[in-house]
């Protein structure tokens, strides 16, 4: 099916009457032309890597991790003190650091809140450094790319849109390609796409007629088609772009398509373009960033320790007040032999330092239930 002008990104050239069985219409673009610009549809040219870099189209290289040197300790700090736990002993422990309210050692708070910190940042690094054993595993796995007419042995992180590649049997797809050609009659191959939609059964994808000639690598050497489709998005079952070559058009569906992840099956070989690359192709899509997960058990812990903190709060407000009545009435009699610090010079300043040191002495209704993740 054609995509229509509509989507085509702003200031890109409208087609002009009479280039319906001719190439794509209008000059070569540049980043500077559709730079900060959300891409709406994605043109794709084989075996021309300077005209595709114009677009700036992201490599295949792909990154699931969350953390790196730099970024490990303020990043995962932060997500550990979003529990209400943490920052409730974070805060218990700032107060304990203020000589007039204290009434506790801030070594009761601090050993346990570190020890919890610390075995949770252990164990998110150790998830982590697995992430990143298995992007660079995957990143370093080697691919067959048409380059010069000559097929060459190309790391997966080096693959580049519009690179046309040789995939064998058994083996996983790089990137979301174009079939173009396959050992098959008719350019039929043989997909499996468990790692998709968890279906262990073989799917069947065509080739276009006028590519499923192109079975040797002189020809695809010389293959200059331009697809146009649509832009990169999540759906495994949908796929919209035209293919245009010798002053022709083909409607592109999802039958052409052989989407990263899929592993080929009872297919000697077959040959793909690369439309989506890395962080655009549609398993990465559906994969998402690496975030932060909090279970139902997590909410409701930060549930329970906000109404319990309330209820100390309350708590600390009653003691506050009856101190500061008793101060008025009672505790001025002490003043000859129990003075006040020199900072304390009335009941009211004394009833708010009360408040917090109440706080600090009524913690424990506050369990130290510092949950590792």
């Amino acid at each position: 099916m054609e995509l229509r002008a509509e989507k085509r990104l702003p200031g890109w050239p409208r087609q002009t009457q009479g280039t319906s069985k001719g190439g794509p219409a209008g000059k070569i673009l540049r980043a500077a032309d559709f730079s900060g610009l959300t891409e709406e549809e994605r043109r794709v040219r084989a075996n021309d890597r300077e005209y595709n870099e114009k677009f700036q189209y992201a490599n295949n290289c792909i990154k699931t991790c969350k953390y790196n040197i730099v970024t490990f300790l303020p990043v995962n700090l932060f997500e550990q003190f979003q529990e209400v736990a943490n920052t409730y002993f974070l805060f218990l422990l700032i107060l304990q650091l203020i000589p007039q309210i204290s009434s506790l050692s801030w070594f009761t708070t601090i050993v346990p809140l570190v020890l919890v910190l610390t075995i949770t940042a252990v164990k998110d690094a150790t998830d982590d450094y697995f992430r990143h054993k298995s992007d660079k595993q995957v990143n370093n796995r080697q691919s067959q790319v048409l380059i010069n007419g000559i097929l060459q042995n190309e790391k997966w992180m080096y693959v580049r849109v519009g690179d046309i590649i040789k995939l064998e049997n058994n083996q996983f797809v790089a990137a979301d390609l174009l079939l173009l050609s396959s050992s098959e009659p008719h350019g039929l191959c043989y997909i499996e796409t468990a790692e998709l939609d968890g279906e262990t059964n073989m799917k069947v994808r065509q080739s276009l007629p006028v590519t499923s000639e192109l079975g040797d690598t002189s020809k695809l050497a010389n293959f200059d088609g331009e697809v146009i489709c649509e832009s990169p998005n999540n759906k495994l079952d949908k796929f919209c772009g035209t293919l245009y070559w010798k002053q022709s058009k083909y409607p592109l569906s999802n039958q052409n398509m052989l989407l990263r992840g899929c592993v080929l099956r009872n297919t000697e070989w077959c040959f793909g373009l690369v439309i989506f690359a890395g962080p655009d192709s549609k398993l990465m899509q559906n994969s998402g960033r690496t975030k932060f997960k909090r279970t139902s058990i997590d909410r409701l812990m930060n549930t329970l320790v906000l109404w319990i903190f309330g209820f100390l709060v309350c708590m600390g407000i009653i003691l506050s007040i009856g101190n500061t009545i008793w101060e008025r009435q009672v505790g001025s009699l002490f003043q000859l032999y129990l003075r006040w610090d020199q900072a304390v010079d009335n009941v009211i300043f004394s009833g708010f330092l009360s408040f917090w040191s109440y706080i600090i002495i009524l913690n424990t209704v506050v369990p130290i239930s510092l949950y590792v993740r």
